[in-house]
């Protein structure tokens, strides 16, 4: 695989489109390895993490963080693996043990790995954190904005509300929720299980501005997710609309694609696919 980032640099503005196709190519290759994995999520994924880690989230002057992402939905890990990859976090050969026997690369990682602030696997539980780190900066005096990704489904549980509400209550501006809003959940479409629709209204209703765009839209995403700096008023939430399996038309059609078991010719063609 060409075109590795090694080191992020500020003094670079990077080309999110060709960022991006360099995160799904690594999410086919990480599936690559056993036949299998959250392929579907990582694809959807891409363009919204290539934003926020190379042009949205602010570091140190020693190169750590210091804006801060909390990743609810535990098993869309595959994306942002992919995208510390491209950072130099991980290094090829680690990652292509994805999901296997003691690999730390695991579909829904711990808290502690490299990247991860919090155990995700059980959803629901993100937003709260993401509450919790946001007003422990505020009250820091850090200037750090949390950024939290969650899923449409994942909007079926309570607690999500429960925090909604408190975010709007503590008037946190420095937290921005963003919604995989992919239509999908592993038992059928949010719409058939428990229809969270409409998720713009109902956050908005709880205090949030909140807006839906195409998660693939790059000048899109560009006006919603404006550089850290930029003040905001509230909390806010971006709801994006994505393609499970984006940028492979095999996948993007796959009746399975939540989770893809798949043999190795059929993961050739699609890296073949995606170019």
């Amino acid at each position: 695989m060409t075109g590795v980032i090694d080191h992020w640099s500020k003094d670079v503005e990077y080309d999110l489109d060709d960022v991006a196709l360099r995160i799904r190519r690594r999410v086919l290759d990480m599936c690559l390895g056993r036949g299998q994995g959250y392929a579907g999520q990582g694809l959807a994924l891409a363009d919204v993490f290539a934003h926020l880690y190379f042009r949205v989230m602010r570091r140190n002057p020693d190169g750590s963080l210091l804006d801060r992402f909390v990743l609810s939905t535990g098993h869309s890990a595959i994306a942002l693996f992919a995208t510390l990859g491209e950072l130099g976090v991980y290094e090829e050969e680690e990652l292509r043990t994805y999901g296997q026997a003691g690999s730390r690369i695991e579909e829904s990682p711990l808290e502690g790995t490299p990247g991860f602030e919090i155990t995700g696997g059980s959803l629901g539980q993100g937003l709260s954190q993401a509450v919790g780190m946001a007003l422990g900066e505020r009250l820091r005096g850090s200037g750090a904005k949390v950024y939290c990704l969650l899923s449409d489904g994942e909007l079926q549980e309570g607690q999500v509300w429960e925090a909604a509400m408190s975010a709007s209550h503590h008037h946190l501006d420095n937290l921005v929720a963003i919604v995989d809003n992919n239509h999908m959940q592993a038992d059928g479409a949010p719409a058939q299980v428990m229809e969270v629709e409409p998720v713009v209204e109902r956050l908005a209703a709880f205090g949030f501005v909140a807006e839906r765009i195409d998660g693939h839209d790059h000048e899109a995403l560009r006006r919603v997710l404006p550089h850290a700096s930029v003040a905001q008023h509230g909390p806010v939430a971006i709801v994006l609309e994505t393609v499970p399996g984006k940028g492979v038309e095999t996948f993007e059609h796959h009746h399975k694609v939540h989770y893809l078991r798949l043999t190795r010719d059929v993961w050739d063609e699609a890296i073949a696919e995606l170019g």
